[in-house]
């Protein structure tokens, strides 16, 4: 795995801008769920990963081609979390008809990755 940009509101615009690109968002993502790339032995190492995804995805899946996981990312976020890209950054969305799916992973993403920094007291300028 490539390194990874560091894990900050900086970090969580340029995922929503679409500055970083979908593998290294991907990563970012894994790496905080708890996978880790095993490079000698090709694989990738789940026992970081809380049960919950590691039996449904034994090895990481990728949120931004397939909806299932990212509906999975989104039911994870506890409720009170589910609004942090606007109460905290203030980012109103995407106006209706103009995004992608892949523009609505990515928010799902990077909501996950701000309830994370939530959670874990990682400072949220």
């Amino acid at each position: 795995m490539s390194e990874l940009p560091p894990l900050n509101t900086e970090t969580i615009w340029a995922i929503i801008k679409a500055e970083i690109d979908d593998r290294t968002v991907n990563q970012l993502v894994w790496h905080y769920l708890g996978y880790r790339y095993n490079s000698l032995e090709n694989t990738w190492d789940n026992s970081n990963v809380s049960e919950e995804w590691r039996s449904q995805y034994p090895e990481p899946p990728d949120f931004i081609a397939d909806r299932p996981p990212t509906v999975k990312l989104t039911r994870s976020i506890p409720k009170p979390n589910k609004q942090l890209l606007k109460e905290k950054l203030g980012f109103q969305g995407y106006k209706v008809g103009e995004f992608t799916p892949t523009q609505a992973r990515r928010a799902t993403m990077a909501n996950w990755l701000l309830n994370y920094m939530q959670e874990n007291g990682i400072p949220i300028n």
